[in-house]
This record gives C-alpha cells, sequence and structure tokens, in this order.
C-alpha cells in the first residue's frame, strides 16, 4: 500500500504520535528509565518554595500547598516531598516547574512509589500524578518571606 492508509485522520495521528515522541525526548523522558531529580544549581537558593494545589475527588476540596525545598506535606494518604522548583523570569514566556516525589502511606502497608519527576504548572496533564482519589498540581514556585522581627521598631 505504500504507507498510505484510508482511515480518515491518519496523519494526523502520525503527526500527533511524533510530536508525542519528540516531546518525550525532549523532557528526558524514556520508557523503563527512573526519573532522577536533578542536582540544584549553585545559583538557585534553597530557600525557595513550591505551592501545590491538593483535589480530594471524594470530598471536592481543594487544599493549598507550600512546601520548602528538601521539606514534604500530607495530603491525605499522600507523602510529598518537594525536591527541585524553577519559575521563568517575568520576560520569558510563563512557566513553573517542580521535581516532585510522591508516596502513599496507609497503615500497615509499605509505602507505596506513586510519582516521581517534573511537574508543570502550565501543562498538568503532561506529567500528573495518577490516583483515583487525588489529583495535585503545581501552582507556583516563589522565594519564602523573611522572618520578619517580633516587637515594633
Amino acid at each position: 500500500m505504500c504507507g498510505f492508509d484510508s482511515r480518515p485522520g491518519w496523519r494526523l495521528e502520525q503527526r500527533a504520535a511524533g510530536v508525542a515522541l519528540a516531546l518525550a525526548l525532549v523532557l528526558g523522558w524514556a520508557p523503563g528509565r527512573a526519573q532522577q531529580a536533578p542536582p540544584p544549581p549553585e545559583s538557585v537558593s534553597q530557600d525557595r518554595i513550591v505551592v501545590l494545589r491538593g483535589l480530594d475527588k471524594v470530598t471536592a476540596r481543594l487544599t493549598d500547598l507550600e512546601i520548602p525545598i528538601g521539606g514534604e506535606a500530607r495530603f491525605g494518604t499522600l507523602k510529598i516531598v518537594a525536591r527541585y522548583c524553577q519559575k521563568r523570569p517575568p520576560e520569558e514566556p510563563p512557566e513553573t516547574s517542580a521535581f516532585l516525589e510522591i508516596d502513599e502511606q496507609r497503615p500497615g502497608e509499605a509505602d507505596r512509589r506513586l510519582f516521581t519527576g517534573w511537574m508543570f504548572a502550565s501543562s498538568p496533564a503532561l506529567s500528573a500524578l495518577e490516583h483515583p482519589v487525588y489529583d495535585v498540581w503545581v501552582i507556583d514556585c516563589r522565594i519564602s518571606a523573611p522572618e520578619s522581627p517580633s516587637g515594633s521598631e
């Protein structure tokens, strides 16, 4: 058939598959290879905070989580550890990304790793946590506010 497919939209399917493969290669994903957290650049201060939003699908409640780099937070049965976050400067196209490790902790059971990798604020479905009860996505990456001295000056 010389590479011709009579199905409607077959070229669009081929193009979408090619784009998905190219995007996966650009992002460094390969089947069967676990993503590793990159070492934070020396120029990035460790006083950054990852702001996440969690959705409990059972109760339909949204919860905002603020996790310092290297810290962890609990959301239901999930333990979320923030390893790295970055935010583009205002003069560039907006993008916030975070490298997260998400484990499920149930009483009487061993922890189970559900997600390790980058999440992107502009494309939450690109690299998403797949869980029947919870959704988690990145909202922001910000620098923590300096502690203000107590009392008046």
